[in-house]
């Protein structure tokens, strides 16, 4: 059985921590798929289209046969099924990420109980770092140059007009 994961994720916008995480998986799997949420979020509505989310992510990492970057909408269980993934890579920052991971993790296997869930924890130079945050200093005209990627960046600088 070919080992297949699926990292899942808003990246609203891609930050540096998660590129960690995607550099730190890959070498566990044949194929690693970049799965961006294009899910409706009326509580946190997405800065960027799930089209420029995908392209930022696909621009911020080098090229190869093994990461496949898209969209996708529904339940993660059932995307992941449709791909052949056997694993769901999540990442961890803080305790407060824990309690909600744990609750998805169960749910998740309760939907599909072959999925296994592997959990990276965050890299200290990077546990600082959230997408919402990011966006905020942005917005305020701050330079996040040194939390995401360059292509981020700069799409970032034309979202907020400077």
């Amino acid at each position: 059985m070919k080992k297949i994961a699926v990292y899942p994720g808003s990246f609203d916008p891609v930050t540096n921590g998660h590129i960690d995480i995607i550099k730190r998986s890959i070498s566990l799997f044949e194929k690693l798929i970049i799965a961006v949420n294009a899910n409706p979020n009326p509580a946190k509505p997405y800065l960027f289209s799930a089209e420029e989310r995908v392209e930022m992510i696909r621009e911020a990492l080098p090229s190869s046969p093994k990461i496949e970057v898209e969209s996708f909408k529904g339940l993660l269980v059932h995307y992941a099924r449709k791909k052949g993934a056997n694993f769901i890579i999540r990442g961890l920052r803080a305790l407060s990420d824990f309690e909600y991971e744990f609750q998805m993790y169960l749910m998740n296997k309760k939907l599909n109980p072959d999925l296994e869930m592997i959990y990276f924890m965050t890299s200290q130079q990077y546990s600082h770092l959230s997408s919402s945050v990011i966006k905020e200093i942005a917005k305020l005209g701050g330079s996040t140059i040194n939390f995401v990627p360059p292509v981020v960046e700069k799409k970032l600088l034309e979202k907020f007009g400077y």
